[in-house]
């Protein structure tokens, strides 16, 4: 497992840790190399996410405006995580490529079943 990412590398949503802005709270999970999950917390602070779009010299356009205002109305502070579940098969099963693992498979060059 990582742990603290740098915040500079993270998305500006991506809540900073209280000891050290520098680093965010946010993680991924690997197994054999690869990795199978990430998930950080999410800043729910409005004022706090447009200091972190100044830092990170993003634009806060109409549709970014209308995120942030939303947390003007309440939200609680909340996290979350995504497992690549075609990663953990292709692992498990010792699989040679990761679209073996996926029903659908997905590149630039196939967009559709």
């Amino acid at each position: 497992m990582l742990d603290k990412y740098p915040s500079e590398i993270r998305p500006f949503y991506t809540m900073p840790c209280p000891n050290d802005d520098r680093f965010s709270n946010s993680y991924d999970i690997f197994i054999r190399g690869q990795e199978i999950c990430s998930g950080a917390q999410r800043c729910h602070d409005p004022e706090l996410v447009m200091q972190i779009l100044d830092k990170k010299g993003i634009e806060a356009g109409d549709g970014l405006k209308a995120y942030i205002d939303s947390f003007r109305h309440g939200i609680s502070p909340h996290a979350g995580a995504g497992i690549g579940l075609e990663r953990v098969v292709f692992l498990y099963l010792g699989l040679d490529n990761v679209r073996k693992a996926s029903m659908f498979p997905r590149d630039p060059n196939r967009c559709s079943p």
